[in-house]
């Protein structure tokens, strides 16, 4: 248990030296403010990148190898998520004459609607251009 310890904190630090790898150049004045990044700049920050992402990789796998340790000591239970009861939503059942008696007046009013718009040949057919309608 103690190695998985010191590998984690020794990737802790590995990950701070790239981090550090990656802030040197501004922060030491290497990289002049207003210009390109330098080839040494581009150098040291991509450098730092990939020593800090590796790091950070080891960090999390050591993490959880000493996660694992403690759970096979006993130290560490384990939570199990408890499912979450879905509500079942009883069907409804309609028939289709209480969907006639429900859209009824939906359709006479459509009815209505269409049977008095201006330009109308008698409630049907094509909508005809008049002079009032321009």
């Amino acid at each position: 248990m103690i190695r998985t310890f010191v590998g984690a904190v020794m990737a802790g630090l590995a990950f701070m030296a790239g981090l550090w790898l990656m802030i040197a150049p501004f922060a030491l004045g290497a990289q002049p403010e207003n210009a390109s990044w330098t080839g040494a700049t581009t150098s040291q920050f991509f450098t730092g990148l990939g020593v800090a992402v590796v790091a950070l990789a080891g960090v999390a796998a050591f993490v959880a190898a000493i996660r694992d340790e403690l759970v096979a000591r006993g130290l560490v239970e384990v939570r199990k998520p408890e499912p979450v009861p879905v509500p079942v939503a009883a069907p409804v059942e309609t028939s289709s004459s209480e969907l006639a008696t429900l859209l009824a007046p939906l359709v006479e009013a459509l009815r209505e609607d269409l049977s008095h718009r201006p330009g109308r040949q008698n409630g049907s057919g094509p909508l005809v251009k008049s002079e009032e309608n321009l």
